[in-house]
């Protein structure tokens, strides 16, 4: 069984945190970060070695790192 989340804006980012069912009352997590339209879009997919006792800690893990992922591109480049 998988547990999709309603997609979730983030400037010019679309974060799809998923979970998966691994076994009994386990989840995996994992992250789609997409950006851009049509041929020009990118869609980074992150997947996580963690598991989680419940989809919605899954979710939650995926999402805090997408948005860390997001943060760390949007900081200005020091010279």
């Amino acid at each position: 069984m998988t547990m999709n989340i309603t997609p979730i804006e983030v400037g010019k980012y679309l974060v799809s945190p998923l979970a998966k069912q691994q076994g009994k009352g386990r989840y995996a997590a994992s992250v789609s970060i997409r950006s851009g339209r049509g041929s020009g879009t990118h869609d980074r997919v992150l997947r996580f070695t963690g598991i989680f006792d419940s989809a919605a800690a899954a979710v939650h893990y995926a999402t805090e790192h997408a948005m860390d992922w997001i943060h760390e591109r949007s900081l200005p480049v020091c010279a």
